[in-house]
């Protein structure tokens, strides 16, 4: 919380807690202690315990004796969001069609703060060592789909995510340098597309094109993504990249509609 939002007296603090309560789970974390929660959200454990019970009496936590965990009603606030899009429902057919032309995994993406997230997507056979769906949340520095959404922006705006991302190799391949970072952004602005290759996990390599809104804006990614062991760098860009940038300008046409 930030020193103007504590003093203009509109932010609800209690409501912040219970928010990073929720927040503090995931794939790796479906279920935590209330030490765990306490810690995970950097709050109190009386704070944490009073969150807890509160979305429990909700619906939205389930306990134990010994842990809590998240319960299906949580989808409805990450479905209230994407039902209030007509985005998802726009991009899904394409991705179908897409996914069939070129027999890989599609997804499309938006920018949320330093992360992109998954907000539609096709899988064929599964490239990574987790599990994509949608909801699914990746740092934006390391993924195709991120600085393609990236480079959407004003050279300023994107500055500004980089500093704020937590720059942390995740493989050897993973450009970290924020200096790096801003000229790779500034490429995949020049040429349209943005190619990522074994930078978020070890021999997964994808391509993404920018999806525009009806005033021209970059609101959304596309990708392709496929292993290094099947499809080398050419193949992708030979094989791939046509259809790719055409899903996406075919995208553009029904956005520019709505």
């Amino acid at each position: 919380m930030t020193g103007s939002e504590a003093a203009s007296g509109d932010f609800v603090q209690s409501l912040a807690r219970g928010l990073s309560v929720i927040r503090a789970f995931d794939a790796e974390h479906p279920e935590l202690t209330l030490s765990d929660v306490a810690r995970r959200a950097d709050i109190t454990r009386a704070t944490a315990r009073r969150s807890l019970l509160t979305l429990e009496s909700l619906g939205y936590v389930a306990s134990d004796a010994r842990a809590f965990r998240l319960t299906p009603r949580v989808l409805e606030l990450g479905f209230s969001y994407l039902s209030s899009l007509s985005l998802p429902e726009i991009v899904q057919p394409h991705l179908e069609i897409l996914s069939r032309e070129v027999d890989e995994s599609v997804s499309a993406a938006v920018l949320d703060g330093t992360d992109i997230v998954y907000i539609a997507r096709v899988p064929t056979r599964r490239i990574m060592s987790v599990r994509i769906t949608i909801g699914t949340r990746f740092p934006a520095y390391a993924t195709s789909m991120g600085r393609v959404l990236l480079a959407g922006m004003t050279d300023a705006t994107a500055d500004a995510v980089v500093a704020a991302s937590d720059l942390r190799p995740l493989t050897e391949r993973t450009l970290v340098d924020p200096g790096e970072l801003r000229e790779e952004i500034r490429r995949v602005r020049e040429q349209g597309w943005s190619l990522v290759d074994g930078e978020l996990e070890p021999g997964l390599r994808s391509i993404a094109s920018p999806l525009h809104s009806r005033d021209g804006r970059v609101i959304a990614a596309l990708n392709v993504s496929t292993s290094a062991t099947r499809d080398s760098v050419e193949h992708l860009l030979q094989a791939y990249l046509p259809p790719l940038l055409r899903s996406a300008a075919a995208i553009d046409v029904e956005l520019r509609l709505h």
